[in-house]
């Protein structure tokens, strides 16, 4: 059984309501597994692969959009049974341009084109947003790029770069990838983003939806930034978390893909998988939404929240 699809943005293509990352994923996977890994995840109707190129100075080298690049071939996929998500990192533009990031990451992947890029945080105030919406129109106008997104920015600088695409009549960001769980929710649920995703029409990718594994209770894996330094709070509740979970019949990780399922805007979850028991298991969340239905579920967890009046609901 397939799971459902959605639209990316207002006129991209259709993908699964889950969507599969490589962060820590594919190189602590035995290669095997890992090819019958995303086999399985296309054949349950998983289109959408985020496969960025990490590595920062001073950091071990990482492979796995290399061996995603090998995974294809293995599971005889061919370039149209899936869609390629891409970063862009801004730390260093314009020095370093986003054409060279992207044509790197292309090659590493082994593909000529990525279905959807997703510019990374926004750390610096003088980045110049308008030249970053020529540079990714010039992109897709190459055909290197088929749409764009922003990965935790505010909902004012969406909105202003939307406002610079609408002057120069090109297309705007798609989607936003936001932290988005039972525990961190007060940016995606806030006013600021009602608008983002209403009249700007872009679309919800739910990530750190496990919070690196510790509202499953596990730890000693890499976790991302902590807005309103609620990390601890979060570990605090994971025992509660699995008590509803169990209420449920689920597990805790099927209650937090979930939950993300049952916001109006969401397209699709990103979460990572090392093994095809483990992706199984958190495609039956589907059909706890359906079971449990999604009012429901959004009240059993309204005592996880854990950054109310923790963040600034416009985001970063």
């Amino acid at each position: 059984m397939s799971i459902p699809q959605r639209r990316i943005g207002p006129d991209g293509p259709h993908t699964g309501v889950l969507s599969l990352g490589s962060w820590h994923t594919y190189d602590r996977m035995d290669f095997r597994e890992a090819v019958t890994l995303l086999r399985t995840a296309v054949d349950a109707g998983i289109t959408l692969f985020d496969v960025a190129v990490y590595g920062f100075p001073g950091s071990p080298p990482v492979f796995t959009d290399v061996l995603f690049s090998a995974m294809v071939r293995a599971a005889g996929l061919r370039r149209e049974d899936y869609l390629l998500s891409a970063k862009l990192w801004l730390e260093g533009y314009p020095a370093q341009s986003l054409r060279a990031q992207l044509e790197n990451a292309l090659f590493r992947a082994g593909v000529s084109h990525a279905d959807l890029v997703i510019l990374g945080d926004l750390r610096r105030e003088d980045t110049d947003l308008q030249a970053l919406v020529a540079d990714l129109a010039d992109l897709r106008s190459a055909g290197l790029i088929r749409q764009w997104g922003v990965n935790n920015w505010s909902a004012p600088s969406i909105r202003a770069v939307h406002n610079f695409a609408l002057a120069a009549g090109v297309p705007g960001p798609a989607i936003a990838q936001l932290k988005y769980s039972v525990s961190r929710r007060s940016i995606p649920d806030g006013a600021p983003f009602a608008e983002v995703f209403g009249s700007l029409g872009v679309s919800l990718q739910s990530s750190d939806v496990f919070e690196g594994g510790v509202l499953l209770g596990k730890g000693g894996r890499q976790v991302g930034r902590d807005p309103g330094d609620v990390r601890q709070r979060i570990a605090d509740s994971a025992s509660e978390v699995q008590k509803v979970a169990a209420s449920l019949g689920a597990t805790p990780a099927q209650l937090c893909l979930a939950f993300t399922l049952t916001h109006p805007a969401n397209t699709t979850t990103l979460f990572g998988a090392t093994s095809v028991e483990q992706l199984s298991d958190n495609l039956a969340a589907v059909a706890l939404v359906d079971r449990v239905g999604a009012a429901s579920l959004r009240s059993l967890v309204e005592p996880f929240c854990a950054d109310r009046d923790a963040v600034d609901t416009e985001g970063p």
